[in-house]
């Protein structure tokens, strides 16, 4: 179902892909999901917890690596982050 979620935001346009990109969004709109990769640093996890909450926005941990994730988007490198807009 995740899975699903992520492959529609890609082909609708509606993702920020990336860590940097995605916390700027986070902070400056309400985006209606973030998702993360299972592997990501800590302190990256916590940065992206902290800023979703003041935000009101579920975070969901994607079950594979951020290379998995990069693979289900179609890139050719590793993602960590995934901000889905509304």
């Amino acid at each position: 179902m995740l899975e699903e979620r992520i492959k529609d935001a890609i082909k609708s346009n509606k993702a920020i892909i990336g860590f940097k990109e995605g916390i700027k969004f986070i902070k400056l709109h309400k985006p209606k999901l973030v998702i993360i990769a299972n592997n990501i640093p800590e302190g990256m996890k916590r940065e992206i917890e902290y800023n979703s909450k003041l935000s009101g926005v579920k975070v969901e941990v994607f079950p594979g690596s951020s290379k998995q994730l990069g693979i289900l988007c179609g890139k050719p490198f590793p993602i960590s982050t995934i901000v889905i807009r509304e």
